[in-house]
């Protein structure tokens, strides 16, 4: 059972999020009997269990907090972490185009603290199955208590080992790959994935990038695409209406292949994005 619950009201075991003035939130599990601390005073689970969704109410000292699920969205941007964490425009925009969804077989390497290995295994459903790899298994520690809290570890086999030595799995759906040196490991990743299945690379320099294209090419990855997405916000006041005064602009390159059979296969420099479906 993951946290989002479809009652209309707040019950005993679900994962909550309270937002108070200028935005400030906090995401936990409501328990019986337990209460939170914060700042702008002490929240009683037992006040909120039974109250709709959507609702405002007051804390001990009569401070305003509306009661909401969390999305996707606030889960991520709230993980513990002890590493750099994708941004959730980027893990988006991955999800959609590498066809991550319910039963897909995902390997991805480099867990870190969890943020991408959360999205998928949400994604990929309770008939799906993800398999996330690390070298370091402090990182993996945070990600497994980040995917139990939420309800997701038993969707997802995490495993400490250096991918440079291979893979135990064959045959994926999908891989995504998260480390320092992605062009090292191509023909690891190519020996993992079932003909035609989708590969993801988030890179943060131009010059891996370039290092990286060379290396999918050698391995036989076809329809290779790179991009970047800006995500801008705009302030909601309706007499404002404004962009906000910051803007989570370059977070890193996206670099998307299919794994293709035989050699030799042709390379169209030209393509500059995937055909519209009526093209």
């Amino acid at each position: 059972m993951t946290w989002q619950s479809s009652n209309l009201t707040a019950e005993a075991g679900d994962l909550v999020l309270i937002v108070g003035l200028r935005h400030k939130h906090f995401i936990f599990r409501l328990v019986p009997g337990q209460v939170l601390h914060t700042h702008r005073g002490v929240v009683a689970h037992d006040d909120l269990i039974g109250k709709s969704w959507g609702s405002q109410f007051t804390s001990h000292n009569g401070s305003p907090f509306y009661l909401l699920q969390p999305g996707m969205s606030d889960i991520l941007r709230s993980l513990p972490r002890s590493t750099q964490i994708l941004y959730p425009k980027d893990i988006g925009f991955f999800l959609v185009y590498m066809g991550v969804g319910p039963g897909k077989r995902v390997i991805e390497a480099g867990t870190g603290s969890g943020s991408m290995t959360v999205a998928l295994a949400y994604a990929v459903g309770e008939s799906g199955k993800v398999v996330s790899y690390d070298i370091n298994p402090q990182f993996q520690a945070i990600a497994a208590k980040n995917l139990e809290r939420l309800g997701l570890a038993g969707r997802v086999d995490l495993k400490i080992k250096d991918i440079g030595e291979g893979l135990d799995e064959s045959g994926a759906d999908i891989f995504f790959l998260d480390v320092q040196h992605p062009y090292s490991y191509i023909s690891q990743v190519r020996a993992a994935l079932k003909p035609g299945g989708f590969f993801g690379c988030i890179v943060p320099t131009s010059n891996k990038v370039t290092i990286l294209l060379e290396a999918l090419k050698r391995e036989n990855f076809g329809f290779i695409e790179v991009c970047e997405i800006m995500l801008r916000f705009f302030k909601s006041d309706p007499e404002h209406f404004r962009p906000t005064d910051r803007m989570v602009a370059h977070t890193g390159y996206l670099v998307f292949a299919r794994a293709m059979i035989g050699e030799g296969f042709i390379q169209d420099e030209g393509l500059e994005s995937m055909p519209d479906m009526d093209e």
